[in-house]
């Protein structure tokens, strides 16, 4: 997967050929007032106009919320026979949603040979910027069904047969039109919004704590979840981030890799979306180690995407991969108990100095840091690290031209995957961000290309941020956005530049406090690793 410079390439505009294509954006603001076009497909019905409703929040602050429905579309319960596959990572037998035409064609027969009646459906590529054009696959599905539980009795018949299966909904396909999108709406001029905007983990970036929380907390008119987090003990400490994160102008957790981030300046006043990547290199005299991590376990890397870590140094997500050698800094906003085992602990004060080295464990003590090294950066912490001696850790963010991001006290950046639009096109690197990969069809298929709840955010010309949400998984008759759907809404609200930020469960959006949208988690709102919040000015 080597990255492409699709950002500065001419893209034409393509909209969404079997999808909901949104109201269309008046120079007077992302608000317009026309009905949705209808879809270019002639096979997709027309689409009934887009009802806002509409709240100012806060002076130059305003959030909508809609229901878009088409109401020719009738989805169903089905069963789709799953083909064969490896996964290039990990080399383990596993399945896919689509296959090549020949296991299309010998499966259809099999289950023919059967008794069942099988259709064969051709699932073509989304307008990715890195992936390829045309035929992604072919899916072998059987039968249309009411209701869930009977989808789920036909396709116990199939899987007695010998196959492999599974019960899906055809509203989350993406080449027909969603019949229901719920969808909510904030948007920030910061040329009359008085107040601040800010990424934040609420003083403890080793929590987790749900969207709605943290805004009521804050007092902040609007809040929605930020960017992917760490959810399982097994990869990492819970609530710690798994992508590039600031606060207060404060280094959190470093890229993975080169991959979408939300710069918010200034306290919101600017803000841009772009690549970033991050270094931090640790200085004892006139020796240096290159730290492949802040605020993490040593040796787990969630979501991939830094040098030395295996199966990949690229991002990939949901995956954890693990480094023998690493050098993790540990930052006053850690607020669990820092991570045991092998390798070497080195706890340094405000000043940079050696205060103690040896075993790990303990707190990050008050105005202080902390390095751990596992492997060769445990040793070369051992060779260095003399009490009273000053080490410097020196932190830099780049975006991919090169040039450094500068932060300060009021800066803070949250960052996922993938960017949707930039420069005003859609322009999805779903592969060069590690969420699909063309060469393994089970790898991220349904993470990208089947309709899924969504947080997204971007900036339109007139450097208003955007917030958006669209609940999924049918909570609330809701069925979401696949990622191409996300890119095109963001687009018809004027975004000139936007990402993809954390989603399915972990999408909330709160407004004065209270839970405006319908998540998915299984247990409601799900705790999550951090936040964005709109707080209003002070009042006098």
């Amino acid at each position: 997967m080597t990255r492409k410079n699709t950002r500065s390439a001419a893209r034409p505009r393509v909209l969404l050929s079997v999808a909901v294509v949104f109201a269309v954006v008046t120079s007077g603001g992302v608000w317009g007032t026309a009905q949705a076009a209808a879809p270019s497909s002639a096979a997709a019905p027309a689409t009934d106009a887009i009802k806002w409703t509409t709240q100012t929040v806060a002076p130059g602050v305003q959030v909508r919320s809609a229901t878009i429905e088409n109401g020719n579309v009738k989805p169903v319960w089905t069963v789709t026979v799953q083909a064969p596959a490896t996964g290039r990572l990990s080399g383990a037998a596993t399945w896919a949603a689509v296959g090549s035409q020949s296991w299309a064609d010998a499966t259809a027969q099999q289950l023919r040979a059967g008794g069942f009646e099988p259709r064969v459906e051709t699932v073509r590529w989304p307008d990715y910027a890195d992936t390829p054009h045309g035929v992604m696959g072919l899916r072998v599905r059987i039968g249309s069904y009411a209701t869930q539980a009977a989808a789920q009795s036909a396709a116990q018949a199939v899987t007695a047969a010998g196959f492999h299966t599974a019960v899906d909904w055809t509203g989350y396909d993406a080449d027909q039109p969603a019949d229901r999108q719920n969808v909510h709406v904030a948007v920030i001029d910061p040329h009359t919004f008085t107040g601040t905007v800010e990424g934040t983990h609420d003083g403890n970036v080793a929590q987790r704590v749900a969207t709605s929380s943290v805004a009521a907390k804050l007092g902040s008119v609007v809040g929605v979840n930020a960017g992917f987090f760490v959810t399982s003990d097994a990869d990492g400490v819970q609530g710690t981030q798994s992508g590039l994160s600031a606060d207060h102008g404060e280094l959190e957790s470093m890229a993975a890799g080169s991959r979408a981030a939300l710069i918010i300046g200034d306290g919101g006043r600017h803000v841009r979306v772009a690549d970033l990547t991050t270094t931090v290199t640790v200085h004892a005299r006139a020796d240096s180690y290159r730290a492949q991590g802040i605020n993490r376990v040593p040796g787990l890397v969630r979501d991939c995407g830094r040098p030395g870590a295996a199966p990949s140094d690229l991002p990939w997500q949901d995956v954890t991969c693990h480094a023998a050698n690493d050098l993790v800094l540990f930052t006053g906003e850690f607020g669990a108990p820092l991570p045991t085992g092998p390798g070497t602990q080195v706890v340094l004060d405000a000043g940079g100095r050696v205060v103690s080295a040896g075993s790990r464990g303990g707190t990050v003590p008050a105005r202080g840091t902390v390095l751990q090294g596992i492997g060769s950066a445990a040793d070369w912490l051992t060779a260095h690290a003399r009490t009273s001696q000053r080490i410097r850790v020196e932190a830099a963010i780049r975006d991919t031209a090169g040039k450094r991001v500068e932060l300060d006290r009021n800066d803070s950046i949250v960052s996922a995957a993938p960017t949707l639009v930039s420069h005003g096109r859609t322009s999805i690197d779903a592969a060069t961000e590690g969420v699909v990969d063309p060469k393994d069809l089970s790898f991220g298929y349904a993470w990208a290309n089947v309709r899924q709840p969504r947080t997204m955010a971007g900036v339109d010309v007139k450097g208003r941020l955007i917030l958006a949400v669209v609940d999924g998984r049918r909570t609330g008759g809701s069925e979401g956005f696949t990622l191409q759907e996300a890119a095109s809404f963001m687009r018809s609200l004027g975004a000139v530049d936007a990402l993809n930020l954390d989603g399915g469960g972990s999408t909330a959006m709160a407004v004065n406090g209270a839970l405006v949208n319908n998540p998915s988690d299984a247990t409601g709102e799900r705790a999550v690793g951090g936040t964005i919040q709109v707080l209003p000015g002070q009042t006098h």
